[in-house]
């Protein structure tokens, strides 16, 4: 099973681009925390390639940009292709198939620096937080 879900920052804005038979792909770098921490007591981030296909290429090249948070459900790729010198070079990247916008452009200032996006990512607690409060359910809640 190839099946990835990632939740970080638009280290960049999106670059959109079209095909040949004009169907849109946009290509980002999302900044995701590691939840680990090295020798030097810091947290560490990765920086993964996304490549998003049709509408919603469209969609987050519109409503985000470099710092927005987004949540990405897709799976890895490796493909590969003989560089200007001929030499083979190999891209690991996540196609995605899914993503949620959990903060778009009317949400926040247009520009985030590059050590403010680590600090957001590194900031990070619970990436779930934004989405529902805890909800108590007792026996007499279930229908069965």
């Amino acid at each position: 099973m190839n099946k990835v879900f990632l939740i970080g920052y638009l280290a960049r804005d999106p670059e959109l681009r079209y095909t040949s038979s004009n169907i849109p792909v946009a290509s980002l770098t999302l900044a995701v925390n590691r939840n680990f921490t090295n020798q030097n007591g810091e947290k560490e981030v990765d920086f993964i390639n996304i490549v998003v296909w049709k509408k919603q290429a469209e969609n987050i090249h519109k409503y985000c940009f470099k710092g927005s948070k987004v949540a990405i459900e897709g799976r890895i790729q490796v493909r590969s292709y003989d560089d200007q010198n001929g030499q083979k070079r190999y891209v690991t990247e996540v196609v995605s198939e899914n993503i949620e916008f959990i903060n778009t452009k009317k949400e926040e200032p247009k520009e985030k620096s590059n050590s403010e996006i680590i600090k957001d990512v590194m900031e990070d607690k619970d990436p779930f937080e934004e989405f529902a409060k805890e909800t108590q359910i007792t026996n007499s809640d279930l229908p069965f």
